[in-house]
């Protein structure tokens, strides 16, 4: 007995300690072993994954539920890239195609329709930028007859290339795209960031100096408007109203972070074609760049024990839906960074390893007890209480990124690359703002015929419709079209219509022909007095008229004539119209542009907030 209860109590106590474990959750992850970082995860991703839903009969690929902007659909795509480049780890890669090859809209350019009222300059090239990376890790290509990573990023640089607005602040891209999009007026460093980072490596895998062009017309911008200083911070934007001299002054980690993988490239394109000056330029950007991220972007008091932090809400709680997400972003670019900046590695492996070990410590929450928070510096290990997109995306980043040694050189043109290009892509939409002719094209004459013919029709119907409600079937055409002729011709009767007056009406015999004119004003007294002519078999049922007068119709006679005709008023009054919701691109609030169907959250980088339409 004593045996048996003995071994009872340790079963309980082992079951005891066990269940304890799991439900603390924490991930134990060495950064140093490539085992430990693909296990971590490979859980992380699946948790990843359970948020989203476009994969689902009835679904959309490429969205994300709410409250989650459209943009962030594509840097979601990339981190299903991601994690197959580092892992090697194919079960999400059909997820990721469907939903970038979803998402591309009718021009191949990342401007589906349903998106117009969120989307802006920086969305697209969220997903110009996912579409890029598939390109340099040789993603799978898309099936023949689709279109090919390569050409997606080709079509959103010359989209984008073609808004440059050198009207306003002397150049660079608005933040909107659409002109009844809120942020129209305002300039911002992220849609900036985006078309430089593509540019960039576009130069890079394609070695056209048109778009390393750009890449330096882009950066010069930015550094004389002041959105970048002199000490390579990287500030949120402006508005076009005071020319851009008044600097939302916020700091966000995508921005920086964009600008240093964009400027890794641009060193290693201009020491590829043996530009000794210009990659030595450039080198300089990627340090002062690195600096001013651990500087800002990184808790600690020295490299070896900084852990990154989204500074301008972390600290207070006030991250957004959208900046939950940002350090995914800093992540992936850091070490993306090193493959073509490799002086860079040391440094941003410390700092990524720290943030890995940090972000995976505090992976408690969840009816699973390992979903992650977004606060991973100075907080203990402890879990902050929250869970969503962005931050299971950051916690996966970071750790993804510690593989970055052990992972293949990202490919070009040159080097191995499979990615079918096309340097005019996007080009039947260039920097089109106007969704109808986007879709609609060009009036052309044979439209302006087909409008013609189309309004004769209606107009026809329209007046054969007022004919058959205005014409008394007992009459004669004769008898119907003098009627409604001498209701236009005579003055008098228009006379006693408007002063409120009794109408006119033509006497009636028991024969069948009219025998009185219009104008004799009579008064108004029985329900025949309508200038009707009576036809013969009816007038048979009429005793002689008193006074010039019809008397009432007898009962049987209203009866046989039938129900009464359905007035002009029934058929023309107008029947409710639901409202439709516009074509979505969309959030973003802004990003609405994105708001949830009631309200309006704060944008990515921004003090400015989109309006959010329909799901």
């Amino acid at each position: 007995m004593w045996l048996r209860s003995s071994w009872r109590n340790a079963i309980y106590t082992a079951a005891s300690v066990l269940t304890a474990v799991c439900l603390v959750g924490a991930y134990d992850l060495d950064v140093q072993s490539s085992d430990s970082i693909k296990d971590v995860a490979k859980q992380m991703a699946e948790d990843l994954v359970s948020f989203y839903n476009g994969n689902e009969p009835g679904q959309t690929p490429g969205l994300l539920p709410q409250p989650y902007y459209w943009w962030e659909g594509g840097a979601f795509m990339g981190a299903l890239i991601d994690y197959w480049y580092y892992t090697g780890d194919t079960t999400y890669n059909d997820i990721a195609s469907e939903g970038l090859l979803f998402q591309v809209g009718p021009y191949n350019d990342f401007m589906p329709p349903n998106q117009t009222l969120t989307e802006g300059n920086d969305d697209q090239g969220f997903w110009g930028m996912a579409v890029m990376t598939a390109a340099e890790y040789k993603f799978q290509d898309p099936p023949e007859g689709q279109p090919q990573w390569l050409a997606l990023a080709q079509a959103v640089f010359n989209t984008q290339a073609a808004r440059w607005d050198q009207e306003h602040c002397n150049g660079g891209l608005r933040w909107q795209i659409f002109t009844w999009n809120n942020g129209y007026d305002y300039k911002n460093s992220i849609s900036q960031a985006c078309f430089f980072n593509v540019a960039a490596r576009l130069a890079l895998y394609t070695g056209n100096s048109t778009y390393a062009d750009w890449a330096v017309r882009t950066w010069d911008w930015m550094v004389n408007v002041k959105f970048i200083d002199h000490n390579y911070r990287v500030y949120d934007g402006a508005h076009i109203g005071d020319n851009c001299t008044t600097i939302t002054p916020y700091e966000f980690s995508y921005n920086v972070g964009a600008f240093l993988l964009g400027s890794a490239a641009m060193a290693a394109y201009t020491n590829n074609s043996n530009q000794a000056g210009e990659a030595e330029m450039w080198r300089e950007r990627v340090d002062g760049l690195l600096n001013s991220t651990e500087d800002i972007f990184f808790y600690g008091n020295d490299t070896n024990n900084k852990v990154m932090i989204e500074i301008a809400c972390e600290p207070v709680n006030l991250c957004d839906t959208d900046q939950l997400s940002f350090k995914a972003y800093l992540s992936r670019w850091m070490a993306a960074t090193t493959k073509w900046a490799p002086w860079t590695f040391d440094r941003i492996k410390t700092l990524l390893g720290n943030s890995a070990t940090a972000a995976a410590r505090q992976c408690q929450g969840g009816d699973n007890h390992r979903m992650c928070g977004l606060k991973w510096a100075n907080n203990s290990g402890a879990w902050d209480g929250t869970t969503g997109i962005g931050q299971q995306m950051a916690a996966l980043e970071v750790v993804l990124a510690n593989s970055i040694q052990q992972a293949e050189p990202p490919v070009t043109n040159s080097t191995g690359g499979t990615s079918v290009g096309n340097p005019g892509a996007g080009g039947s939409d260039e920097g089109r703002v106007d969704p109808v002719g986007r879709f609609y094209g060009p009036v052309t004459t044979g439209d302006r015929a087909g409008a013609i013919i189309v309004t004769i029709i209606v107009l026809s119907s329209l007046l054969a419709g007022v004919a058959f409600m205005v014409t008394d079937e007992t009459k004669t055409f004769a008898d119907n079209w003098a009627s409604f002729r001498s209701t236009f011709t005579t003055e008098s009767a228009l006379g006693d219509i408007v002063a409120g007056g009794s109408a006119t009406k033509k006497s009636i015999t028991t024969t069948t022909t009219v025998v009185g004119d219009k104008g004799k004003a009579v008064e108004r007294g029985s329900s025949t007095d309508t200038g009707e002519k009576i036809p013969a078999a009816a007038a048979a049922m009429y005793p002689t008229p008193a006074a010039g007068k019809l008397q009432k119709r007898p009962d049987s006679f209203r009866r046989s004539l039938g129900p009464r005709r359905v007035s002009g008023a029934d058929f023309l009054s107008p029947s409710p119209v639901s409202a439709t919701d516009a074509p979505a691109s969309t959030n973003r609030d802004s990003h609405v542009s994105a708001i949830s169907a009631g309200g309006i959250p704060a944008p990515r980088a921004s003090v400015l907030k989109k309006q959010r339409h329909g799901a």
